[in-house]
């Protein structure tokens, strides 16, 4: 005979049992996981004002750069249509599309499939249905594949920003950290290619110490090519380790400075970022509509020559009717309440016609 009982209000089932937060050593939360009071905003409002206040990014979270700047350069309009190529947390997107409406829509455009089906249903719960907001897994080297995929003859506003979001950053699953501990991985796109261990076994010093010069203007590109090439770091800690041993001599800030360089070089490469943005950089005049306007948030001087010299040739080529001549840099208020947006620069152009 079963033993087994149907439910009723006699016989409720039995309530699931309690399951106590993990505790964590101190006052304060300091890994990425335990802050999980910085992962819900919505119900811990006050706490995740106090970490903006101090000029952090709470965890799991991305503050946008430049928006009033970003707004001004794109000039969106109701009834346009308008891409971010590089959606990240919504921030620059949801300012955009409100200034779309009526009558108009956005294509957002990333690569990473652990945040974007996120920042989706962080914008459909803002109320931006599909009928103006469209999210497509792409990265912004796609953007002609994208806009002809969906019927578009060409957007009226584009954004890029070539940033890591502080969501990709602060996780140390990720493997772009260079504070926290994990599996030196680095990929946009944890599904394709390669991490960044295996480039760096598989990479000979000397094509080391190009990538290091290339893609982070690094000084000591040699050095360090000699002491990291061909070898295994499994994880972030080690990597960083083996930077700051190579040079001994430099003082803590120096070395810091050393090691986000060479985590930055490293990114590039395993995202094969500057032929993606080259690619994008070719195919914009033709992307925009009459009158379009772009605009490109960069992070480092390898990126910033790239868009200063596609924009110039725009332009002395007739495909552009204006563009920035001078790089327009976050205001000092900006850079202090927000430390991550120091390095960036922003560029815009706006196409012939319309």
């Amino acid at each position: 005979m079963s033993d087994f009982v149907v439910p009723s209000p006699d016989n409720p089932p039995p309530a699931t049992p309690h399951k106590r937060r993990v505790r964590y050593p101190g006052k304060n939360p300091r890994r990425f996981e335990d802050k999980y009071k910085e992962h819900d905003p919505q119900r811990y409002a006050g706490t995740v004002a106090k970490v903006i206040a101090s000029g952090k990014t709470p965890a799991g979270t991305h503050r946008p750069i430049l928006v009033a700047e970003i707004l001004a350069a794109l000039a969106p309009e109701p009834g346009e249509l308008a891409v971010d190529c590089t959606l990240g947390y919504g921030g620059h997107a949801r300012e955009i599309l409100g200034r779309l409406q009526p009558g108009g829509r956005l294509l957002g455009l990333d690569a990473d499939p652990v945040e974007l089906p996120k920042t989706e249903a962080r914008l459909r719960a803002a109320g931006f249905g599909p009928e103006i907001f469209t999210a497509v897994r792409s990265n912004f080297a796609g953007l002609p594949r994208a806009l002809a995929g969906l019927n578009l003859a060409g957007a009226d506003c584009v954004l890029a920003d070539l940033g890591v979001s502080s969501m990709q950053l602060d996780d140390p699953s990720r493997g772009f950290s260079v504070k926290f501990d994990g599996p030196l991985d680095m990929r946009m796109n944890p599904q394709r290619g390669a991490p960044a261990s295996a480039l760096l076994q598989k990479i000979s010093s000397a094509a080391l110490e190009q990538l290091l010069q290339e893609n982070a203007d690094e000084p000591r590109a040699r050095v360090l090519a000699d002491a990291l090439a061909g070898k295994t770091f499994a994880t972030t800690k080690a990597l960083a380790t083996a930077v700051r041993d190579a040079v001994p001599r430099l003082g803590k800030d120096d070395v810091d400075v050393t090691v986000r360089r060479v985590f930055q070089a490293l990114r590039i490469a395993v995202n094969d970022e500057f032929s993606a943005l080259d690619t994008l950089l070719r195919h914009l005049p033709s992307c925009l509509n009459p009158g379009g306007r772009v605009a490109i948030l960069t992070f480092h001087s390898g990126e910033d020559r790239r868009v200063k010299k596609a924009f110039e040739a725009g332009l002395r080529d007739g495909f552009y009717a204006d563009i920035a001549h001078e790089v327009i840099r976050p205001s000092p208020e900006e850079r202090r309440d927000n430390p991550r947006s120091t390095p960036a620069k922003l560029r815009w152009a706006r196409k012939v016609g319309g």
